[in-house]
């Protein structure tokens, strides 16, 4: 299904929906009474749509399991599941996968993971969505006795009805990552009412680091080899120039990348620029890459498979990309990463572990999508992301290939 198909089958349903089931819901819980602290042993973290947010997500998990000693499950999107294997928190048989290709293959998965939660005897769930119904909704068919998820408390709006009765207040202002460490603080125990007044430290969203062994290394480096015979161990540096379908909106011009790549590669002889991507979006790299006079691009989209991803990290000098999933899959490495925002912003979403630096031009409209309107915007312009000047990227990049900083 196409995302506003989604977004809208998500309001006109979800709302008369959420309602109905809060009135069942609430009787459930009278007779079930609520204990102190939720019961974890057995918790289901649910994120369908965003595969850099299970990566945000993955410090929260961790301490979930360390202080709580919890046994993790979590249920994803099938098209997304493979950000999960990236640090492997959460093992293989504890993933439920859904399929949003059409509201059948929804409906039939609704049935299965309805089965599944009896089966894996799930005890309390994490909704990490922003305000989604059909998440509150999966949270409700679990079963679980505890549900711990966002809630707007006094703000207006976001309504999803009172199928969380572990509401934490969502606050707009924070790090992701602080949002979802703010949740598992609630399902420990840490405080009451909604608003999550335990501190979140900077040791706290501290991301994991991937094991990469060197035959990995070796074979993506054979790859490279591949791509471009001539290749001797130059320095290879990265260009992501996709977006997912979600926010399309976040895509800087094709022309701007072309032309910062022709430009680098005129002034370094010494680096080879791999283009990065999915199968699907082969053509839309290869449009870049045509652009670009330089013999030194390659085009890698559908090259390496996504296992293969984390060891590219690793043997590449820098990666430049839109705000999208592999900003935050590089973030498992020590990989520079410099991302391009617009419709989002850094404050919320800039990827963990310390190596990231964005591009944002912090404009009056910026940002335009939140939880409030389901991320979506109607703006054709975006001067918050087509404004970001190719000068001004194609020098700060040049000056961290000049002296490593």
């Amino acid at each position: 299904m196409k995302v506003d198909t989604m977004r809208k089958i998500d309001k006109w349903a979800g709302v008369p929906l959420c309602t109905l089931l809060s009135v069942v819901s609430i009787v459930t819980d009278l007779f079930r009474g609520k204990s102190g602290r939720p019961a974890i042993e057995r918790t289901l973290f649910i994120e369908l749509s965003e595969m850099g947010s299970a990566i945000i997500a993955d410090p929260a998990m961790r301490k979930l399991k360390a202080e709580g000693n919890a046994e993790l499950f979590f249920v994803i999107f099938k098209d997304n599941v493979k950000s999960l294997e990236i640090l492997k928190t959460v093992p293989a048989e504890n993933i439920f996968t859904m399929r949003p290709s059409s509201l059948l293959h929804l409906a039939g998965d609704l049935i299965r993971f309805m089965i599944w939660c009896r089966k894996k005897q799930i005890t309390c769930t994490i909704d990490l969505e922003l305000f989604s119904r059909f998440t509150a909704m999966l949270s409700f068919f679990s079963l679980a006795k505890d549900r711990v998820g966002y809630s707007s408390f006094h703000d207006e709006g976001m309504f999803r009805g009172w199928l969380i009765n572990r509401p934490v207040r969502y606050n707009p202002h924070v790090h992701m990552g602080v949002n979802f460490i703010s949740l598992t603080n609630q399902a420990l125990g840490f405080y009451q009412n909604p608003y999550p007044t335990s501190l979140v430290t900077g040791h706290e969203l501290e991301l994991a680091k991937a094991t990469v062994p060197e035959e990995a290394k070796n074979k993506v480096r054979e790859k490279i080899r591949g791509l471009y015979p001539e290749w001797k161990n130059e320095r290879v540096v990265l260009f992501n120039v996709n977006a997912s379908d979600l926010l399309p909106q976040r895509r800087w011009l094709p022309a701007n990348f072309a032309l910062v790549a022709q430009n680098l590669v005129a002034q370094f002889p010494d680096i080879l620029i791999v283009f990065t991507g999915s199968p699907a979006e082969r053509g839309y790299v290869q449009n870049v890459i045509d652009m670009t006079p330089g013999t030194r691009c390659v085009n890698s989209a559908g090259v390496f498979s996504f296992s293969e991803l984390v060891p590219l990290y690793s043997v590449s000098s820098f990666m430049i990309t839109n705000d999208s999933g592999p900003a935050h899959f590089a973030a498992v490495t020590d990989l520079k990463v410099f991302v391009l925002f617009g419709p989002e912003t850094p404050s919320l979403y800039l990827p963990l572990g310390g190596n990231a630096e964005p591009f944002y031009l912090g404009l009056a409209c910026s940002p335009c999508v939140s939880a409030a309107n389901h991320r979506k915007t109607s703006c054709t312009e975006r001067p918050c992301i087509t404004g970001i000047s190719t000068i001004q990227v194609e020098e700060r990049l040049a000056r961290f290939l000049a002296a490593g900083v």
